[in-house]
């Protein structure tokens, strides 16, 4: 009996050092220990009207995964709206351009079959004002007329579904804000509004 009892002591110290050790490989941070790393790549397609006219924004992001309930990395990419008449150029015109920048990504229930992601968008790009030049059916040619920078934030909501374990798909709702846009007979605020798509996500999550 004294022989198990011993027997068992021993057992239960190494469990306890190579507990001890394990925990200590974990890595920490300021707010605790990080079980798991990953990492996605996606590809976003949206909705979103600019100057009262349908528009496509098309981009995509990549991103670090932290422990299923947190996500930074980079993106952008570029939209575009249907051309309208100018009357006082005399021609059709329309919008186009594209920004970049940074993606702060909080996961809320990562683990679950459905779930919220809430995507923070900062970055810088530019818009240009664009004509469609035709004087024949066969002969048209794309002039920018005039760009401007801007800044960009972009916060947005995102409905998640685990569809496999290295693909999920999310809907989408977002707002951007930009700094004002010097372009001729364009609203300083032309690219603030919401806008909503699909985002295909595939890697570790």
């Amino acid at each position: 009996m004294k022989k198990l009892s011993l027997i068992a002591v021993i057992l239960l110290s190494f469990t306890t050092v190579f507990s001890q050790e394990s925990d200590d490989k974990q890595i920490k941070t300021i707010f605790g220990s990080v079980d798991s790393h990953g990492g996605y790549g996606a590809i976003t397609i949206n909705y979103t009207p600019i100057n009262n006219k349908d528009g496509i924004f098309m981009g995509g992001r990549g991103c670090w995964v932290i422990g299923h309930g947190l996500a930074i990395g980079f993106g952008g990419g570029g939209f575009f709206n249907n051309y309208h008449y100018d009357y006082i150029l005399n021609d059709e015109y329309h919008y186009e351009g594209g920004y970049g920048g940074m993606y702060i990504e909080p996961i809320i229930l990562g683990r679950m079959p459905i779930h919220l992601s809430l995507p923070v968008f900062l970055g810088v790009g530019g818009i240009a004002y664009a004509s469609r030049y035709s004087d024949s059916y066969y002969n048209s040619s794309h002039i920018i007329e005039e760009v401007s920078p801007v800044l960009v934030a972009e916060p947005g909501v995102e409905l998640e579904f685990n569809m496999f374990k290295h693909f999920r798909l999310a809907f989408g709702v977002y707002y951007r804000y930009t700094s004002e846009i010097s372009l001729y007979n364009t609203p300083p605020d032309l690219l603030n509004g919401f806008s909503g798509g699909l985002t295909f996500k595939f890697g570790k999550f």
